[in-house]
């Protein structure tokens, strides 16, 4: 017998030798966190065999843990890291393994998300020209978290995911946000430590100062963009004419009570403002349709008993977010400053760098350096997608993001259209919500809410699927 038949008869004998070992050196440890530390590959190897046996079981494991888990307490970056990345590592690996079940056409939304991820990306070594290497790798960091919304995109739509039945995690996923959503009024209420990093968002009445409701996330904002996520959808459900739903109305009934009070309790009028968006544009969509009305019957008892329940509990604070609510629509002409929470003055500022610069505006500074470089004099957060991104990344930059949203509103719009009653709601869905995000775009820069992106593009996905 040769050496190499040799070695390979003889070498199965060695795993059982090496997991005994393991074993041994588990049981050994002197301390609970030794054991915990040498357990851990184990867990990885068991989560990932287990989460590669179902082709979107990485997906909905991804989403579970972005709505549901904190990041991790270490000091990396603006926030710890978050578990749900090791799942979107498995997926990639799981698109290597079934690279034969890729079929990606060249339509006008895969290009433009395509292009808006190459300029991005391109823009890193503006990045590091202008602001550093210590900077441009938090920019292509940012880059990468974006990523994971167009390959979940992707995955679902053209990948190995497109034969699978990720329709099955919609209400798990629907529950998920309605959990998180949950925990974020209760941590309102108690005022829990913030998990790991968080963004300073507070909240001055007569009787204190409170955190804003954040839940898991990092700061309030990206809560309210998951609370009018699944407002939309409930509204849609709400006005659908098929008996096909995607979660029972008593679900949706309840959820939305949760939803619309953690939307109120992050004290995000974006939010709001992108509820209304969709629900006019749902409006035009059924506008001859009688279930319309029944719609908003639901949707104003759901709100009304979600703010009835909010403003017995948190009186103070429910009077102060909507006199800030009536405040913005009635002073927004008069004193814009006031009404815009200092945006106005940050808009001020890139606004006068790119009139004094308007060949360096072409090609931009770096995608997601203006926070945290000197380079405009002091760090400035922009609060404003579209402008932030032109400084950033320039006219490739925007035109990029002008492009995916009439690329992605016209593709909801068509599968809106459809005959099948499933790729019409999701369709329906993303074309009111999607527009709704365009408006909001102006106030908040939406592309980082990377641990919601991932859901919507998820949702188009399924939109699009045939």
């Amino acid at each position: 017998m040769s050496s190499a038949v040799y070695s390979r008869t003889r070498r199965p004998y060695l795993v059982p030798v090496f997991l005994g070992l393991w074993a041994a050196a588990i049981a050994v440890s002197p301390d609970l966190q030794t054991r915990l530390w040498l357990a851990l590959p184990a867990l990885l190897v068991a989560v990932s065999l287990w989460t590669l046996e179902g082709r979107d079981r990485w997906l909905g494991g991804f989403l579970a843990a972005a709505l549901l888990l904190p990041p991790l307490p270490i000091a990396w970056g603006d926030t710890g890291p978050h578990i749900s990345l090791l799942l979107a590592a498995i997926g990639l690996f799981g698109g290597i393994l079934w690279a034969r079940d890729w079929h990606v056409p060249a339509t006008s939304l895969n290009l433009a998300l395509a292009a808006l991820l190459i300029v991005l990306l391109a823009s890193v070594a503006q990045a590091a020209i202008h602001s550093g290497a210590a900077v441009a790798a938090g920019s292509l960091v940012r880059v990468a978290l974006l990523g994971i919304s167009a390959y979940a995109f992707f995955f679902t739509a053209y990948g190995p995911g497109a034969a699978s039945g990720s329709l099955s995690l919609v209400p798990w996923i629907y529950g998920a946000g309605v959990v998180s959503a949950l925990f974020a009024c209760v941590d309102f209420y108690f005022q829990f430590p913030a998990p790991a990093g968080f963004g300073p968002q507070f909240v001055w009445l007569e009787s204190g100062v409170y955190r804003r409701a954040q839940g898991v996330f990092y700061d309030a904002g990206t809560l309210g963009n998951l609370c009018a996520f699944f407002l939309v959808m409930i509204a849609v459900v709400s006005a659908h004419s098929s008996r096909w739903k995607p979660v029972s109305r008593k679900a949706l009934a309840m959820g939305g009570a949760v939803l619309f009070a953690a939307l109120i309790l992050s004290y995000s009028r974006s939010s709001l403002l992108n509820v209304l968006t969709a629900l006019a544009v749902l409006a035009w969509l059924h506008r001859r349709r009688i279930r319309l009305v029944r719609a908003g019957a639901i949707l104003i008892s759901v709100a009304g008993g979600a703010a009835l329940i909010t403003a017995g509990m948190f009186p103070q604070f429910f009077e102060a977010y909507w006199q800030r609510v009536l405040g913005s629509a009635e002073f927004f002409f008069s004193n814009p400053a006031g009404v815009l929470s200092g945006r106005l003055a940050a808009w001020q500022t890139l606004t006068a760098w790119v009139a004094a610069h308007p060949w360096q505006a072409l090609i931009g500074l770096g995608y997601k350096t203006l926070p945290y470089s000197d380079y405009l004099g002091s760090p400035v957060v922009g609060d404003n997608m579209y402008l932030t991104l032109l400084v950033e990344t320039g006219v490739l930059g925007l035109g990029a993001l002008v492009w995916l949203h009439v690329s992605l509103v016209r593709a909801a719009f068509r599968s809106s259209q459809a005959v099948d009653a499933k790729r019409s709601f999701f369709g329906a869905w993303m074309l009111c919500f999607w527009c709704g995000q365009i408006v909001q775009m102006f106030s908040v820069d939406l592309l980082t809410y990377w641990r919601v992106l991932p859901l919507y593009f998820w949702v188009l996905a399924l939109a699009l699927r045939p």
